[in-house]
């Protein structure tokens, strides 16, 4: 192992990026994170899954002892090794979830918008909106700072609505199924920089970071690394990066994980060997 290893800390997106978009398999990573767990490498999951859901999938990587970011960058959620940092067990940016649903249902019942929330639904019909097995629902509604909605009114009153939460603070962002309100404040972006910081802190060195995603979602999260990992789309391949991004990025010819591993080893490769 290269003593460069020990410097790096790598940021990646689940679905579409580390799992399949389709089968939600990570076979083809497997060889990668073994190497990076050998050499010691941290990889923060930094996906719009809650925590709730992304812990057992975590422990299923075999990612022990590493933060990862949940919610669209809502919160990080700190490990056991961490229970000295002053925010473990984790850190929520901007509003929590119930401060979150009481100025939905403000800007509701004050501007008549029409739209669903998780909060508005039971398990049962976020299992059958999503798709998701009851169980996984469950998991899907134990929110901490960010609301998926479906929007029933019009693109019109959509517009209206995207203005009218400015004034409390918070943004709407587009998801492939929902539109996702949080805080102002909240990107996947804002949670790496400041998971960085943290790093850098508890090293007392400088971090090469590196960031992996498939979606305009994941601009954020490009953007606050030095080498930036867009892996080929399996729906479409519409991710650009800010022209002030100064970092180094690397389009992948693959999809899903054979993507990913593709973008480590054009990064790290002669860095990382067993």
């Amino acid at each position: 192992m290269s003593e460069c290893a020990a410097e790096w800390v790598i940021f990646t997106d689940l679905d579409g990026s580390l799992l399949d978009h389709d089968t939600y398999d990570w076979q083809p990573a497997k060889p990668w994170l073994a190497r990076l767990q050998a050499a010691q490498v941290p990889v923060i999951i930094t996906t719009s899954k809650t925590a709730a859901e992304v812990a057992p999938l975590q422990r299923a990587l075999g990612l022990i002892n590493v933060p990862f970011i949940a919610e669209n960058g809502a919160l990080v959620t700190l490990p056991a090794t961490w229970e000295n940092h002053p925010d473990y067990p984790h850190k929520i940016f901007g509003a929590d979830y119930p401060q979150l649903c009481q100025r939905l249902n403000r800007l509701r019942a004050e501007q008549a918008f029409h739209f669903r929330g998780f909060s508005d639904m039971t398990d049962a019909e976020v299992a059958d909106i999503t798709g998701l097995a009851l169980g996984d629902a469950t998991l899907a509604r134990r929110r901490e700072g960010s609301e998926p909605l479906i929007w029933l009114g019009t693109n019109t009153e959509l517009e209206r609505f995207a203005a009218c939460l400015k004034e409390y603070q918070l943004a709407l962002t587009q998801g492939g199924r929902f539109y996702h309100v949080m805080d102002e404040s909240v990107s996947k972006g804002h949670a790496v920089g400041w998971l960085v910081d943290q790093y850098q802190q508890r090293t007392g060195s400088a971090m090469a970071t590196l960031g992996l995603g498939d979606g305009p979602n994941d601009r954020s999260l490009l953007e606050a690394t030095q080498h930036a990992v867009i892996i080929k789309g399996a729906v479409s391949d519409k991710v650009t990066l800010s022209p002030q991004y100064r970092g180094e990025v690397y389009r992948t010819e693959f999809t899903g994980p054979r993507g990913w591993s593709e973008g480590l080893s054009h990064y790290l490769s002669q860095i990382i060997t067993y």
